[in-house]
């Protein structure tokens, strides 16, 4: 499994690679005085900015970033790569992505703030059904909230949180900064007390780096297998969490929206709650989940669906899938936000979908 860590600055004088102003405009410099062209790649942008190039730096200003988590590289003549002077780089094993934080004058609700806080937990496991996975090594996260009672006589319902493609177990707490969004939810009183688990969300690692079409449905499948023989009963071994299916919930965004919906679907015994984060399905159209089950069978008391309005090919096979299940009899919950295929988006399905979770009797 890749981890990065810190990247050590290149250069011997330091200097400001990304430079937020107060206007949430943000400066991108990187010292290349070899380089031909630069362009900064920039999440929720539809275009490469072009860099401009003065005593050997390349900059170039951004327009006004809602605030979010914004993940970038710059392209050096033609070529992609992290900003060497930000060490802000998160794992992720199909894209090369340095961050920067764009927090504008308010507090978005993946901004650590000053309430109780829950405790992430990282347990490490031998897998025997992840297929390719080098020494069989896997992992999930645990987060559990303010005052959790590990004997407390109600169990704590849980929210089973998957991540996107290429990124890892720790996706949703480093950029997605889950427990941030439920820590400020629950100090609110907005969200029921849960438990979350984060999985590493593969059944078979030949879906990277670029096997998507080839791989994904097979390594969505055996995910599945991963989750309910390994994960949940290590999770419910360990933890004072509710096992009926009125007290699981499962998310996730992309590559674990899709993930999300078939092991709902086929499996509603499980999970009475469903939420899909951007994850496209057109693929999955005529596949058992959208086609074989009635809504009094799956009985779910939540089928929610959110993304962005700006995620291209995304929105109108979503959209399709929504009108098949609909004209299945399914009650859809839709919300849209502004924003591409990003964290923009995707911090806001979850400080959203969290609400509605494990409220009814």
């Amino acid at each position: 499994m890749l981890c990065l860590g810190r990247v050590l600055a290149a250069d011997a004088a330091p200097f400001n690679s990304r430079e937020v102003h107060p206007d949430s405009t943000v400066t991108f410099r990187l010292r290349d005085a070899g380089a031909k062209t630069v362009e900064l790649y920039l999440a929720n942008q539809p275009k490469n900015l072009p860099m401009v190039k003065a005593d050997g730096i390349w900059s170039v200003t951004t327009p006004p970033l809602v605030p979010s988590l914004y993940w970038y590289s710059f392209v050096v003549n033609g070529q992609s790569q992290l900003d060497p002077a930000n060490g802000e780089v998160y794992p992720n094993l199909a894209y090369l992505n340095s961050f920067v934080a764009v927090t504008g004058s308010g507090s978005p609700p993946w901004v650590e703030r000053d309430v109780p806080h829950g405790t992430l937990h990282h347990h490490f496991y031998t897998s025997k059904l992840v297929k390719g996975l080098p020494g069989g090594r896997s992992d999930y996260l645990v987060y559990t909230p303010p005052g959790y009672d590990p004997k407390a006589s109600v169990p704590y319902p849980v929210l089973y949180l998957l991540h996107g493609y290429g990124q890892t177990a720790s996706s949703w707490t480093l950029e997605g900064r889950a427990n941030a969004i439920l820590d400020n939810l629950l100090s609110e009183g907005k969200a029921h007390p849960m438990v979350l688990v984060m999985p590493f969300g593969y059944g078979d690692m030949g879906v990277l780096p670029d096997q998507w079409d080839a791989k994904i449905a097979d390594n969505n499948s055996q995910f599945a297998e991963v989750l309910m023989r390994e994960v949940v009963p290590a999770v419910e071994s360990a933890y004072n969490v509710g096992r009926d299916r009125r007290d699981r919930a499962i998310a996730g965004l992309s590559m674990g929206g899709l993930q999300a919906l078939e092991i709902a679907f086929n499996h509603p015994d499980l999970f009475a709650y469903v939420g899909d984060f951007s994850g496209s399905a057109g693929n999955y159209l005529e596949s058992p989940f959208a086609a074989a089950l009635t809504p009094k069978a799956a009985g779910f008391r939540l089928l929610w669906v959110g993304f962005g309005t700006e995620e291209t090919d995304d929105v109108p096979e979503t959209a399709k899938l929504e009108a098949v299940l609909r004209a299945r009899g399914f009650t859809v919950v839709d919300e849209r936000f502004p924003g591409m295929h990003t964290w923009l988006v995707w911090h806001e399905c979850l400080n959203r979908f969290a609400p509605l979770l494990f409220r009814d009797p």
